[in-house]
């Protein structure tokens, strides 16, 4: 390690797919700037988030902690188990800005943090957020928000600043916003000001979090035009059979109103959405000029990550929170030039509780708590994973759901029915075939590793005996979910068109306030 305490830089986008980047061989898609973070380090091919959805992710990130401790299984939250802390900290520990002001550095974090409450505590010396969407209390409270209407306000009509959502969730948009306004350059200018704001006496550690290039998918000029849909691959389908036995797909497919894209549409959200990542790319790299233009760029750690996958089309369906491949996995690049190796890519099973690790090993003072050593793995010091486990949903509820991977395998169980699913990660790997039948002794000891993650406090519902808990199988109602804006008032669509209108001025065409 080295003798100097690094800089260190954690850069996470939210909902982007592990086979995003061009220099991963991704012929489609632009991305000069994680290209060079690829070039300067390592990556990891194999890493993934443990419970595909946003609130869950990021309290792994910040705890170190997987699921089963943090209690968080979706992104409602939910209370721990009785003899338990209440408090997120008081069973899973300082989270991980605290941890590092404890170690010494000058901590600052940017972006959308998707806390429960929304202006939770973070432990950040420094602190400017971009949430994705507002209420009438968090509006004012976002530093985005804020900024925005103070220094623009002939933008302050505009109710949702990173697209419409609803009906509007997943069909195709453009920015109601210049690049230079949106909230991912503002997150980048926020950053650069920050790296600029040296401490001779500390090192910082900075946590970056772009909104994008979660849904709506509303890239502005011109990145809402860099891709030619009729030139883009079709999404993975096998049957509707297949793809729909986790009932979160149709589901979640009808409520964020996806079940209205078909196919040629499905190629032009991908182009919105790589649109968005190329934009997003763009302000990594005045993050990475910003790092390098300083006297320390060789003793500066980056982390670039994402908190979880979209299926964006895939196996007909939308969203994460399910165990498929483009929810779940997600792209991991590390880099330290002083230290660590340049340009390899490693196999390893990597978890996002591992990050935590990875910030306080190179912080001069290696906490774990539920990770593993990932600098220990990359310098040949320390075991790599035999296998990885998630969850999602509560244990013992209907819609538990629970993954076993391996190096070769991958094994998944669903509560609702009971249901399997096992792909063989090299000789299939857009899992097009279930090996269930076929493969039956791997399936049983996977199994028996899902068994075995679910004995400890925590989880005891989700088991029956010696196996995991199934329910007779039930389709879940099929309900909308509405996102308006609710700062502005709105909660949904009026039950008479006209009362659409009844704040707006019909001479002005202004807002009655």
């Amino acid at each position: 390690m080295s003798p100097t305490q690094p800089d260190i830089l954690f850069i996470m986008t939210d909902q982007q797919r592990f086979d995003t980047i061009a220099a991963l061989g991704n012929s489609h898609i632009y991305t000069p700037n994680l290209d060079r973070l690829i070039r300067r380090g390592v990556t990891f091919s194999n890493a993934y988030a443990t419970c595909p959805v946003c609130v869950a992710a990021r309290y792994t990130i910040r705890t170190g902690c997987e699921p089963l401790t943090t209690r968080v299984f979706n992104n409602a939250g939910l209370k721990p188990i009785g003899g338990r802390a209440e408090k997120m900290e008081n069973r899973c520990g300082e989270y991980l800005a605290r941890t590092m002001s404890r170690l010494g550095y000058r901590t600052f974090g940017v972006g959308k943090f998707h806390t429960s409450p929304w202006d939770e505590d973070l432990g950040y010396e420094a602190f400017f957020r971009s949430e994705e969407s507002y209420n009438a209390i968090s509006r004012p409270g976002d530093d985005y928000a804020s900024w925005l209407n103070q220094a623009h306000p002939e933008f302050s009509f505009l109710e949702q600043l990173m697209g419409e959502r609803t009906e509007m969730y997943y069909i195709p948009q453009r920015s109601p916003l210049p690049p230079e306004l949106g909230v991912e350059s503002w997150v980048g200018d926020r950053v650069v000001e920050q790296i600029a704001n040296t401490d001779n006496q500390r090192p910082f550690f900075g946590f970056v979090s772009f909104v994008g290039p979660h849904p709506p998918l509303a890239p502005p000029i011109p990145f809402n035009r860099m891709y030619d849909p009729d030139r883009l691959p079709d999404p993975i389908l096998a049957s509707v059979e297949h793809d729909h036995m986790d009932e979160e797909i149709p589901y979640m497919r009808y409520a964020i109103w996806a079940d209205a894209v078909n196919l040629p549409l499905s190629r032009i959200v991908k182009a919105r959405y790589y649109g968005e990542i190329s934009y997003i790319d763009l302000c990594i790299g005045r993050i990475l000029d910003a790092v390098e233009a300083g006297s320390n760029s060789q003793n500066t750690l980056i982390c670039f990550f994402s908190d979880h996958g979209d299926l964006l089309g895939d196996h007909h369906g939308w969203q994460k929170q399910n165990f498929f491949e483009a929810a779940c996995h997600i792209p991991l690049l590390l880099s330290w030039p002083a230290t660590l190796p340049a340009g390899i890519i490693k196999s390893d099973l990597i978890s996002l509780a591992d990050l935590f690790g990875i910030a306080t090993r190179a912080g001069g003072r290696a906490e774990l708590r539920e990770g593993i050593d990932v600098l220990g793995l990359v310098q040949g010091e320390s075991t790599p994973r035999k296998s990885l486990i998630g969850v999602t949903e509560p244990p013992g509820s209907h819609d538990f759901k629970i993954m076993v991977v391996t190096d070769e395998w991958k094994y998944i169980f669903m509560a609702n029915g009971g249901r399997e699913q096992l792909f063989h990660r090299q000789e299939d790997p857009d899992e097009l075939t279930n090996c269930i039948a076929s493969a039956s002794a791997t399936r049983s000891n996977l199994h028996a590793l899902a068994v075995n993650a679910c004995r400890g406090t925590g989880a005891l519902d989700a088991l029956d005996g010696d196996n995991l808990r199934s329910f007779p199988f039930r389709e879940r109602p099929r309900t909308r979910i509405y996102q308006f804006e609710q700062s502005f008032g709105v909660t949904g669509f009026p039950d008479n068109p006209k009362d659409g209108l009844k704040n707006l001025d019909p001479l002005t065409f202004k807002r009655i306030k």
